[in-house]
């Protein structure tokens, strides 16, 4: 079997990782996988699982108009005979240059918070969680997987040594490193990193915290100011933002717990460390044997009430930082669980088995894949219309930039 992989960029996530390890995984299994998508910064992940790496055409617009013949002569000429597409624009290229043309058959993998209307109907669907596969089946999808984000419990392992990288950030070991590793953005990520760096400023005065944010975006500049001012307030460097990580393993091995959320959660998991899974508007709570179940169901995020979430992190910290013997045993637990469900080699088999079944399947009728193909276009035009309005340009901008002086104001409770 012959694999095209594309995810929706390669810019540094936990999506992306996802799915350049899966392909990676086809390839120990005996079948080949190539990984297609615009260049950036995972180029090297790529090629360090290798993998062969085919660029797609930069151009903006979505789908793309360059890539649909691109994926056209990319699938004839190599023999592809399934691919793998991460999101809805990755989706729609792959419709529109292979199934509709060709009829290869695309499953798209959505880890967003629902599936977009522009993924057509008649492609078969991965949902990260147990709650968006049950949402994706009311709005009309009939053929629905879930499978959670796997974790490379090979790579990601508690015998990563972490003290070389707490050296170079000058982190002592009778320090507590709290790390998170994610993308510095605007969308969905912005709110929790607030509250995950304003959490660290309540903490400061009783426990010897070092809060570490992994990552870079375009929330960077102003997530700094924030940190300098829990800093100032403390009177000592309690909040470092050291940049991004091709390889963030010596980060999670050097931590002591782990906050974020989706996989980066995992990762951090599978190094045996106890997390505490951040979601949106607020939210937050660790996952333990008591809350595993909410997890299962929902995925390693949730949906807070919209006030700030500091105060209610600072009291979950509180409650790990304070006490070793919990950090191991839920660590170990972590670990554990990781192994159990999480594993890439497990996500690989179950992979492999939906590709399997796709080629043995019956093609959808002609007339459903058109109707898609009419229906998918125009919505996927009007919301690039939309995008592209100057005023609409210039509202997000507002919004964004709103957001972002938010960011950069400090928190007064943790200024007090």
């Amino acid at each position: 079997m012959k694999v095209l992989v594309y995810p929706h960029d390669l810019q540094i996530g936990g999506s992306q990782i996802n799915a350049i390890d899966l392909a990676a995984e086809m390839v120990e299994r005996g079948h080949e996988a190539l990984v297609y998508a615009i260049d950036g910064p995972l180029r090297p992940y790529i090629e360090g699982r290798g993998l062969r790496f085919v660029a797609a055409n930069p151009l903006h617009y979505r789908p793309g108009p360059t890539r649909i013949p691109q994926i056209h002569q990319l699938v004839r000429r190599e023999g592809i005979d399934v691919i793998h597409a991460y999101e809805w624009p990755p989706a729609l290229d792959a419709f529109y240059g292979a199934t509709l043309p060709l009829g290869t058959p695309v499953l798209c993998t959505v880890l967003s918070m629902s599936v977009s209307p522009l993924v057509p109907k008649t492609m078969p669907l991965v949902m990260g969680t147990d709650e968006l596969g049950e949402e994706a089946r009311r709005a009309g999808y009939p053929d629905v997987r879930v499978l959670e984000p796997p974790i490379d419990v090979v790579l990601d392992t508690p015998d990563v040594d972490g003290k070389p990288w707490r050296r170079e950030l000058g982190i002592g070991d009778d320090e507590l490193a709290v790390v998170s590793v994610s993308r510095l953005s605007i969308d969905l990520k912005l709110d929790a990193l607030v509250d995950a760096i304003d959490a660290a400023g309540l903490l400061a005065d009783r426990h010897p915290v070092r809060f570490v944010l992994v990552g870079s975006g375009n929330a960077e500049a102003q997530l700094r100011e924030r940190a300098a001012a829990v800093n100032a307030a403390a009177g000592r460097e309690v909040v470092l933002l050291p940049g991004s990580l091709a390889d963030p393993r010596p980060a999670y091995a050097g931590s002591d717990v782990v906050i974020g959320m989706g996989s980066s959660v995992l990762r951090g998991m599978a190094h045996a460390r106890p997390v505490v899974v951040q979601g949106v508007d607020g939210w937050s709570l660790p996952c333990t044997e008591a809350t595993l179940a909410t997890f299962q169901w929902q995925g390693f995020w949730g949906h807070g009430t919209g006030t700030s979430g500091a105060p209610l992190l600072a009291t979950q910290l509180d409650e790990l930082l304070g006490d070793r013997e919990q950090r191991r045993t839920l660590g170990s637990w972590s670990r554990d669980i990781v192994c159990d469900r999480f594993s890439l080699a497990s996500a690989g088999a179950t992979l492999l088995d939906v590709f399997k079944s796709l080629l043995d399947a019956p093609r959808p009728p002609r007339r459903a894949l058109v109707r898609d193909a009419w229906t998918c276009g125009w919505r996927a035009a009007g919301v690039e219309v939309q995008l592209h309005l100057p005023s609409n340009k210039r509202k997000d901008a507002n919004e964004n930039a709103a957001k972002l002086s938010d960011a950069a104001r400090p928190n007064q409770e943790t200024r007090a």
